[in-house]
């Protein structure tokens, strides 16, 4: 008699919450906190996705470390600091300090300071080793076993039929062991001196960019002001994103930023263009090249997919399918295209964008169901979010027609105002608390009543022209009534907004549908609150976040789990999530922003501020921002004004 095979399980991502993660992409080290890379896990030095080393153990003389303190100097570097007691002097205090600094890019510096009253002669082995591995097969278990070593020049090499890595040390090593993966010294210590090792691990062939060509297309920004945690939140959040940039290989002169690390160290359309979106403050080069690089892969010819930007599917939780991520970047593209023209992208990159832009419109016509709405994926459920998304493409894809002199705008606004009607009749769900949104439509019409954070792209309706903002799916009241429940604790859980609400079923507060905080979506609800005029609800949502970030080192990971805040409670790492991450790292940029409220219209050559009037945080200046791309800076007092001290000569600062 058979039996049924049951299905193979899907390998567990390893936890990375307790890792010391560095990253200047494509490189990428990932360290435990005590800084010996053992060879086990997923540590190790990786670069464009493999692993160059992934052993790499000091010895001082003959004893491993005490490991004091392992921790992020920064988005690229990692700091180590261990003790050795070597026994030359009597007691129990380490006589001989180790402090090792690892960088993203391969090298690492290792310090040995003598702390004893005499000379010391300090054997020192440091253990080296790989396997050339692929992350994702490191990630589902399936590294294989290291390699053998060479010696090479002052280091070692490793090599497979496809990859190569070298380990290089300065100085020499007195003795290398290829056999055990060995480098030996000597090292000879009077009393306060101390001698600096270097290692640099790096590939055959290491991709450079092209000479005189932009790096960095984010602006030298900064935020200062009363509460000094969000100088500190809003100047990690920029390093972070720099850390992600990556070059599209086909145009290495086009940057855009990598989903997150360890696992997404790539091209994610929708997560690269929020990134870029809520980036604009910062200039708008990153927008500009991440849309180029999308336009590249844009579905052309005949066919459904015409116009479409591909993109891989994306887990939804347990209450309904994935979703394609490709859906949400074709819908972004004109969005965050049209913005990007009023915060000042030169007309002729505009110009150059647009074609693509309107095929993403088309494709959006094409890809309406008979009841007028978008189903992700079809045929599948209409999620309110993904109507949002495309109400959001048809109103500001209809400005930035008819800023460019082309047809098609008056149609995409009678279709968004059509839209508005059917949300507000088949996704509203009554209740005698003031009713919800429905998370989203089966295919037979039924509505899913579960209150999700993805309700928060309701309020984010995008920027128009002459300050003016796009009308949102709701109309006033019940745009009231979803700011109350995103309010309330149900929601709000103190340290940014659930993604499931507290008494929905299935609610779990590590789930990263069902219940975790999800920062990007915590931003859009900060930025949306306070564009549609509830201060209350933005300011809790906004000092969660910020208290958020102060326990994670400032890096807010892609999610976390959250109870309801008490006293002494904390927020939790989520194991397998993504830190730093770009919408994370921009969420960052976009809830500070808020507080400015800051609204350019280049085209026109006006800028409109609408400040957050209850000053949340204090009083708060950011500069080193671009409108038109002039620096610009502005400052919010303590009571709730705002003042542009900087901007471009041809911006007049004009009312709401």
């Amino acid at each position: 008699m058979s039996h049924p095979v049951p299905p193979a399980r899907r390998p567990e991502l390893p936890p990375v919450h307790g890792a010391v993660i560095c990253v200047a992409a494509p490189g990428l080290v990932i360290s435990p906190e005590h800084g010996q890379l053992t060879g086990q896990g997923i540590d190790g030095i990786y670069r464009a996705g493999r692993r160059l080393l992934s052993r790499c153990v000091l010895r001082v003389g003959g004893r491993d470390p005490i490991a004091v303190q392992g921790r992020s100097l920064g988005a690229d570097r990692a700091g180590f600091t261990a003790t050795v007691r070597t026994g030359a002097e009597a007691g129990p205090d380490p006589d001989i300090g180790v402090e090792r600094i690892r960088h993203a890019d391969g090298t690492e510096r290792i310090t040995l300071r003598s702390f004893a009253a005499r000379p010391v002669r300090l054997p020192v082995e440091i253990s080296l080793g790989t396997d050339l591995a692929e992350l994702a097969a490191v990630a589902a278990g399936r590294s294989g076993p290291e390699l053998p070593a060479g010696v090479h020049a002052a280091g070692l090499r490793w090599s497979t039929g496809e990859a190569q890595a070298v380990t290089a040390a300065e100085p020499a090593p007195d003795d290398a062991l290829a056999s055990a993966g060995l480098l030996r010294w000597q090292l000879e210590l009077g009393p306060g001196e101390s001698r600096t090792i270097e290692l640099r691990t790096t590939q055959d062939r290491i991709t450079r960019a092209p000479a005189g060509q932009v790096i960095n297309p984010l602006a030298d920004a900064r935020a200062e002001g009363d509460d000094p945690r969000a100088e500190a939140w809003f100047r990690t959040s920029v390093e972070d994103l720099r850390a992600l940039l990556l070059r599209d290989p086909e145009e290495p002169g086009d940057a855009f930023v990598a989903a997150g690390v360890p696992w997404r160290l790539g091209l994610a359309p929708a997560e690269s263009l929020w990134a870029a979106r809520m980036a604009l403050p910062l200039g708008t080069g990153l927008a500009a090249a991440t849309l180029r690089t999308l336009a590249r892969t844009q579905g052309a010819g005949p066919g459904p997919e015409s116009g479409k930007i591909p993109g891989p599917l994306r887990g939804a939780g347990p209450q309904l399918p994935p979703g394609c991520t490709g859906t949400e970047a074709t819908l972004a593209f004109p969005a965050v295209l049209a913005e990007a023209r009023r915060w000042g992208m030169p007309e002729a990159e505009v110009a150059r964008l647009l074609p693509a832009a309107e095929r993403c419109l088309d494709w959006l016509r094409g890809a309406l169901g008979e009841d007028g709405f978008l189903a992700d994926p079809d045929p599948g459920p209409r999620r309110c979010e993904t109507q949002a998304h495309a109400h959001r493409a048809a109103l500001l894809g209809a400005d930035l027609l008819a800023g460019c002199g082309r047809p098609g705008a008056g149609e995409w606004q009678e279709w968004a105002a059509a839209l508005r009607e059917r949300f507000r009749d088949r996704f509203w769900i009554d209740g005698p608390d003031g009713g919800r949104p429905a998370a989203a439509l089966h295919p037979d019409g039924r509505p899913l009543p579960r209150l999700t954070g993805a309700a928060a792209h309701l309020l984010d309706t995008g920027l128009l022209g002459g300050g003016r903002l796009a009308p949102g799916l709701l109309d006033p009241v019940r745009t009231e009534q979803l700011a109350r429940l995103l309010g309330a604790p149900a929601m709000d859980s103190g340290w940014g907004l659930r993604s499931m609400a507290t008494r929905e079923p299935g609610h779990n507060p590590f789930g990263h549908r069902s219940g975790a905080v999800r920062a990007y979506e915590s931003a859009v609800a900060v930025a949306g609150l306070a564009q549609a005029g509830f201060e209350k609800e933005a300011a809790g949502l906004l000092r969660g976040l910020l208290d958020a970030a102060e326990t994670f080192g400032y890096r807010l990971p892609e999610m976390y789990a959250a109870e309801q805040r008490t006293a002494g409670s904390a927020p939790l790492p989520h194991p397998a999530a993504c830190r730093p991450a770009a919408v994370a790292a921009a969420a960052g940029i976009h809830a500070l922003a808020a507080l400015a409220g800051i609204r350019p219209d280049a085209p026109e050559g006006t800028v409109a501020l609408a400040p957050l009037p209850g000053a949340p945080l204090g009083a708060i200046r950011l500069s080193g921002l671009r409108v038109s791309g002039e620096p610009f800076a502005v400052r919010v007092s303590r009571l709730g004004l705002g003042m542009v001290e900087e901007a471009a000569d041809v911006l007049q600062l004009c009312g709401r």
